[in-house]
């Protein structure tokens, strides 16, 4: 669970899913709103297997959830990884907030994983 809203100046790495239309979206509108903000590094899972080891993420795991490492090595995922990311921008920080809701967070958490698991499925990538 994420306790800390990161410092915006605690550079974060993003491993998210080239492949997924709606991902490569996200990515470009969080840049935007981050504006000169931005300390995120993008890392697209499609083409980083080893990196994703490295790091201790299982690449099919990856594929399922949205990772983000912070500038010292912890991994968060899934809603977690969205929060850390949301608390750095002042427009989604309200919505950060709002989705670690003890009601919120595991409805959220498993639409995100019905939504994903479906969009995986009609691919052919899972």
């Amino acid at each position: 669970m994420v306790d800390r809203a990161g410092s915006s100046t605690e550079r974060l790495t993003v491993f998210y899913d080239g492949a997924c239309p709606i991902c490569v979206r996200d990515r470009r509108t969080y840049e935007k709103l981050a504006g000169e903000r931005n300390n995120v590094s993008w890392v697209d899972i499609t083409t980083a297997e080893a990196q994703l080891r490295e790091a201790g993420i299982d690449p099919r795991k990856a594929l399922t959830e949205l990772h983000v490492q912070d500038g010292e090595g912890n991994i968060f995922s899934e809603i977690d990884a969205y929060r850390l990311l949301m608390a750095r921008i002042p427009l989604l920080k309200p919505i950060g907030w709002l989705i670690g809701l003890p009601l919120v967070r595991p409805i959220l958490s498993r639409l995100y994983r019905w939504w994903v698991r479906r969009r995986l499925i009609r691919d052919g990538r899972l």
